[in-house]
């Protein structure tokens, strides 16, 4: 008589335990908002708007909203309409933990350990969220103060890196084991990279904070530096990024890392060597807003192509197939 394998024990297999499609599109959502919460940050800036609601959290003195008595004109407008997003980002950002923790019951309920990581990086969005409106309202009540506005726009960098390793690891099979993939040499290198791709991040703020686009046409506040000296050292840093991808290119290339993460770099080194040509081209011909404005979305891209390739040189939860 044939013997019939007992297979029970893998009723939670890592297919099982990858996030659903729709969750996974919530987390997806979370990324493109807060990547575009920058984007609309960049227009306020660079339209001289940034005090177009000179009080926080109210828009003007007795008022959320703006009102037809207020000076700023169409400024107040535009400041509205970047608050406004920020509650798009909080609707999001509550979805995402609402279905983080439905998804985390309902995998207890087949017997299945829930994605503890998942949950908790879920709660990101939200708390990022809080964060950058609090800081939002004191860049408000500094005057916009160089110092405040770049580390306003660090944070969402951060966040961003947060909720772009939730949306790779939602479509993971499971947490553990972790597997690093390729030569540790490699690994390395590829965390040096987003160190480096951080500084060029920070040196372009200080570029933004030395330059035209204060945020408020009528007080600028301007860091006390050389704007075009600032510019040149931020391009050194950059040329520096530029090699040390081409660096690991070919590293992954001649120690035949996973096509995964070869795919990351090639897209990363692309994105890179636009954002460098929009970067000349906005200095060249005197910082037009709209130009600027496209360099801002460059730098978001850049940061979440970068980050991919670390995700990309290490794997989780795929050892839980049965043999």
């Amino acid at each position: 008589m044939a013997v019939v394998e007992d297979r029970s024990y893998v009723t939670a297999q890592p297919t099982d335990r990858t996030a659903p499609t729709w969750l996974r599109r919530i987390f997806v959502a979370n990324l493109v908002a807060q990547t575009g919460i920058v984007i609309t940050g960049g227009l306020v800036r660079l339209t001289g708007s940034g005090l177009g609601c000179p009080t926080w959290p109210q828009c003007a003195p007795g008022s959320f909203t703006p009102t037809e008595t207020q000076a700023e004109s169409w400024h107040k407008y535009v400041e509205f309409g970047n608050r406004l997003l920020t509650f798009v980002l909080g609707v999001l950002a509550i979805a995402a933990i609402v279905g983080a923790l439905a998804w985390a019951r309902r995998l207890r309920q087949r017997g299945a350990p829930p994605r503890r990581p998942i949950t908790l990086l879920a709660a990101v969005p939200l708390l990022g969220t809080l964060a950058q409106a609090i800081l939002g309202g004191i860049t408000v009540l500094t005057g916009l103060n160089p110092a405040t506005v770049a580390a306003h726009f660090l944070v969402s960098m951060v966040i961003i890196a947060f909720t772009l390793t939730l949306v790779w690891r939602a479509g993971e099979p499971g947490d553990e084991p972790k597997t690093p993939l390729g030569e540790p040499a490699v690994r390395m290198l590829s965390k040096a990279l987003v160190a480096v791709g951080f500084v060029v991040l920070v040196m372009g703020t200080m570029v933004t904070g030395a330059g035209p686009h204060s945020g408020d046409a009528e007080t600028p506040a301007r860091l006390g530096i050389d704007p075009a000296q600032m510019s040149w050292l931020h391009a050194d840093v950059v040329l520096l990024f530029i090699g040390l991808t081409v660096g690991l290119l070919v590293a992954l290339t001649v120690t035949k890392a996973p096509v995964k993460a070869i795919r990351a770099t090639w897209i990363l080194f692309g994105i890179a060597m636009a954002q460098g040509v929009v970067g000349y081209v906005q200095y060249f011909t005197g910082l037009p807003w709209l130009v600027v404005l496209l360099h801002l979305l460059g730098a978001c891209l850049v940061w979440i192509a970068l980050l991919r390739i670390p995700l990309a040189l290490r794997t989780r939860g795929v050892d839980q197939i049965p043999a």
